[in-house]
């Protein structure tokens, strides 16, 4: 009876505190935000996840690391063409791969909206003509084909996709058809612009994966996972509870960004363009 009066009488323990969202258990998770034909600045950011990833190692033991780009690898930039090189599993200028540069990696490539512009104005350039206005030219240069071509501008959409598909090489066909909309690791979905909220992520429109604006960004409540997404620029990476923004606006900021997720650990790796002097 006096064991029983202690018991009732002593303080309740508090209760532990919440760790927050997790990575799945011995992984090791790298996102890159947009990259929009900045080649330079993803070869230099791939460098930083692989020596990021070998002091993990060295720190925790073997690990399983996964890179995920969140979409955006043309347009805009100069080399969308040596991205979407470097990112099919071709070489890069000194004859590197992805798997020399991060060896034993899985890789998700996600597809975003410049993506879907792109294949949309080679099935369709008269429907997808928005596509020469917001970063299509960048891409046709880096291709080697002229930004105009004589005629009325529906013969010039014409023409311009006629001269892309014939020489867009087949594996970036193939590439840019098999890019992911979505993948979720632990408590994390990764995605290029965001959600619906209030949608379960299976059910999710591929146009809210790839354009949603305002109604996720300005969401406040908890979604099904923690969403990392890229498509809106943010001057820093932005870490909320509900949501992780990556896209630092590399080919305007000459910053390209990426989060590590660790455990419950988030940290932030860059690659910058060097300052004009």
């Amino acid at each position: 009876m006096l064991n029983r009066l202690r018991a009732a009488l002593r303080p309740a323990e508090p209760a532990p505190e919440s760790i927050g969202p997790q990575a799945p258990e011995g992984h090791v998770l790298y996102a890159v935000g947009d990259v929009h034909g900045e080649l330079g600045l993803l070869r230099q950011l791939l460098e930083a996840i692989a020596r990021d990833h070998a002091r993990m190692e060295r720190r925790h033991g073997p690990l399983t690391p996964v890179l995920i780009m969140l979409g955006d690898y043309v347009d805009r930039g100069p080399d969308s063409h040596g991205v979407i090189d470097l990112l099919r599993g071709g070489g890069d200028a000194t004859g590197r791969t992805l798997d020399d540069m991060l060896p034993g990696f899985s890789r998700h490539c996600l597809r975003g909206n410049h993506e879907q512009t792109m294949l949309d104005f080679l099935e369709d350039p008269l429907a997808a003509l928005r596509w020469l206005d917001f970063g299509g030219p960048a891409t046709l240069r880096s291709y080697g084909l002229p930004v105009v071509i004589e005629g009325a501008p529906v013969l010039q959409a014409l023409a311009l996709s006629e001269a892309l598909a014939a020489q867009l090489p087949p594996s970036h066909r193939v590439f840019l058809e098999g890019l992911e909309h979505w993948v979720v690791y632990g408590d994390y979905a990764f995605v290029h612009a965001g959600i619906r909220p209030g949608v379960p992520l299976v059910e999710q429109a591929p146009e809210d994966l790839l354009w949603i604006r305002a109604p996720f960004m300005l969401a406040e409540g908890p979604h099904e996972k923690v969403i990392v997404h890229g498509h809106t620029i943010v001057p820093d990476v932005d870490i909320l509870p509900q949501r992780i923004a990556v896209d630092t606006g590399a080919y305007r900021s000459g910053r390209l960004s990426a989060v590590v997720l660790h455990g419950a650990d988030v940290r932030i790796l860059d690659a910058r363009r060097p300052a004009p002097l």
